[in-house]
């Protein structure tokens, strides 16, 4: 499954959280260090750029945080970055440069590399987003399967499988990636890098590289009485 492999979705050179990934296959494979990961980095971070806003949060001095955003820890958010208001960050969180995390917006145990934007009334839970990938508004990570089973990661093409065993687990988006308004990630989704999503789509499984995905919806026009 190579379109999954985190040396073909992302360039680590663009993440305060490039130790993370070293030794990994799969981009997966983080969720449940992230929290750990930043308690480890926090602490080391250069005092001259990053201060502690509370209890295991590090953000960067020329970070813009809206009055009504709401951070918990473990966070870092890293240069240049903006929080609007309404945004409610959960926790156990890594936000890179120059990043955009608008009203409305859950962040929850995500990796989100540098220039990434979810801008509007987006929800990303257990995800990795890649360098300049762009969610719009109201698109969102579904991390939950209806039974609750653990995750797999299925290809569409190749049918090829991989069991993840997580039962958390969002959508991981390589570099480049745009994701149209008001789009579900179902859990185990995997979208290559430079690939776009339609508006309106229901995404599933890994979905190649310098693609792009539609999941168009037949629709009837009725004349009216």
């Amino acid at each position: 499954m190579e379109t999954a492999k985190i040396t073909n979705m992302y360039d680590l050179n663009e993440t305060i959280a490039k130790e993370l990934f070293e030794g990994k296959t799969y981009p997966w494979e983080v969720l449940s260090e992230i929290g750990d990961f930043i308690l480890k980095l926090g602490p080391t971070l250069d005092p001259n750029v990053f201060e502690q806003k509370g209890e295991d949060i590090w953000v960067a001095k020329d970070v813009t945080i809206a009055p009504t955003a709401t951070l918990n820890g473990p966070l870092i958010i890293d240069e240049g970055t903006e929080v609007r208001p309404g945004a409610f960050i959960r926790g156990k969180a890594i936000i890179g440069k120059n990043c955009v995390v608008g009203n409305s917006t859950e962040i929850k145990n995500d990796v989100i590399f540098n220039n990434v934007q979810v801008p509007h009334y987006n929800y990303v839970g257990d995800s990795v987003l890649g360098f300049h990938s762009h969610m719009g508004a109201g698109s969102i990570t579904s991390n939950v399967k209806s039974d609750k089973t653990l995750v797999v990661v299925k290809d569409t093409q190749s049918e090829e499988k991989i069991e993840t065993g997580l039962k958390k687990f969002g959508a991981m988006l390589g570099d480049y990636v745009e994701v149209g308004c008001n789009s579900v990630l179902n859990p185990g989704t995997v979208i290559g890098s430079h690939t776009n999503v339609y508006p309106l789509s229901m995404v599933r499984g890994v979905i190649p590289a310098n693609s792009i995905y539609k999941n168009m919806q037949k629709f009837e026009i009725i004349e009216k009485e």
